[in-house]
């Protein structure tokens, strides 16, 4: 059996090598040493039996206090190794406060969307009412609601998409233009109408400067019982000059649709030259007739422009394909 002063070494030896442990690994492998299997302490622990009651009461309380030592300087060696890595990985991971910080490129709305909201909100401030209608629609309400003869050159296939969808004898297309709405809500309410209808539309165009197969439109309404067209030139030249600037100069030129009569094109001199900004005329009376509305006792306007074209004005844009193209070096410039 180790005499005391065997043991006492053994501590001092001990606690020598734990303290000169590098790391946790070496630590875990010192500790086996002192106290696992086949060490002078499980020796010592080993051979109490071999011992008289006296000795072996005598021998087992110092082979404890030993073991106590040893366990105790393991223990507060492994806590301050295990502080000595945490420190070492936060300084590894720190960041460095005097480098140059990464600048933040905020995102935005795409520039048609800006266009469409700001041209909206230009209308809700009149108090006109927002709606959205589907965009695939029945030949009735794009068509023949807002008074397209069956001949009209817009139904057919060369212009319009039609779909192979539900009910086939009624026709079924994606809608040509936003229009549709007009009736839709009309349907649904009584006037005073007063509503803006921003949207997507589709037409077999092509790809160019000037045209794209998908665009954007926003359709206007106004129907009361006395509207004129007074009122639509009033109203259209107060858009234009809230979108364009105070002391934009407008002129209206007879056209045609054949949901108006009369009908107009609404140019505004921009920048030096006359461009087409809008289409826009008062509600034919067989609009009215197709929604329920008692022609001689309602009269409105409609209007309806693209949202694209728009865009295309205020930022000086001469392709359309600009608009959709990804590169952000293009999107940024319309922030």
């Amino acid at each position: 059996m180790e005499p005391p002063a065997t043991l006492d070494q053994l501590v001092a030896d001990a606690s020598a090598r734990i303290a000169a442990s590098p790391s946790l690994g070496d630590l875990r492998g010192v500790e086996g040493e002192l106290l696992g299997r086949g060490s002078t302490i499980a020796d010592a622990r080993a051979g109490l039996r071999d011992l008289g009651p006296d000795e072996r009461r005598t021998m087992g309380r110092l082979v404890n206090q030993a073991t106590a030592v040893v366990t105790e300087a393991i223990t507060a060696r492994r806590i301050e190794l295990e502080r000595e890595e945490t420190a070492a990985r936060l300084a590894g991971d720190a960041v460095d406060v005097t480098l140059p910080g990464r600048s933040m490129v905020p995102g935005t709305l795409h520039v048609i969307r800006q266009v469409m909201d700001e041209i909206v909100d230009i209308f809700v401030s009149l108090g006109y009412t927002v709606a959205t209608g589907p965009e695939a629609e029945t030949d009735w309400y794009n068509f023949t609601a807002l008074n397209f003869k069956p001949d009209h050159p817009a139904r057919a296939e060369t212009d319009t998409l039609y779909l192979d969808y539900g009910d086939t004898a009624e026709g079924v297309l994606l809608r040509t233009h936003t229009s549709p709405m007009q009736a839709r809500y009309m349907e649904q309410h009584q006037p005073p109408v007063h509503l803006v209808v921003p949207g997507r539309v589709f037409r077999r165009d092509p790809l160019d400067p000037t045209h794209s197969p998908v665009f954007h439109q926003i359709e206007g309404l106004a129907v009361d019982s006395d509207i004129t067209f007074a009122d639509l030139k009033g109203t259209l030249t107060h858009f234009a000059r809230e979108f364009l600037g105070p002391d934009l100069t407008t002129k209206f030129l007879p056209h045609y649709f054949p949901f108006t009569e009369p009908s107009a094109e609404m140019h505004v001199l921009y920048r030096g030259a006359w461009l087409e900004l809008l289409g826009c005329g008062m509600v034919h009376p067989a609009v009215f007739e197709h929604v329920g509305y008692e022609p001689k006792q309602v009269t409105g306007f409609a209007f309806g422009m693209g949202a694209d074209r728009m865009a295309m004005v205020r930022h000086g844009v001469t392709d359309i394909r600009h608009l959709f193209d990804p590169d952000l070096r293009i999107l940024m410039q319309y922030r």
